[in-house]
């Protein structure tokens, strides 16, 4: 399969963030996480390979977000990135449709 990227905004701190994910069988994934965040780099180091199927199975408990857990805290606890991690991930393993995602504040 192809590379899958997708940009994500993460808000009020003005990073942005690029994610590469590519899988050849549909299963094992690799991941690129491109950032200015400093925080959001070092999740690069810990999650550049994951196992779809695992993820998808564990959900909350799975290394993505185990490694978001113990990385992201504070205030950065709500960032957006690590669900489009997640997301991609799901794309590149043919798991679910690419289609854009929002959060957007309302008056």
């Amino acid at each position: 399969m192809e590379k899958v990227q997708v940009k994500i905004n993460a808000g009020i701190c003005g990073f942005v963030t690029v994610v590469e994910a590519q899988s050849s069988d549909g299963q094992m994934v690799h991941l690129k996480i491109v950032s200015p965040c400093e925080t959001i780099r070092k999740l690069n180091d810990s999650i550049s390979e994951v196992d779809a199927f695992n993820e998808i199975g564990q959900g909350f408990n799975g290394a993505i977000y185990q490694v978001v857990q113990k990385t992201i805290i504070g205030c950065c606890s709500g960032c957006v990135v690590p669900s489009g991690i997640y997301k991609v991930m799901q794309v590149a393993a043919q798991l679910a449709l690419p289609a854009p995602s929002t959060i957007e504040f309302l008056k």
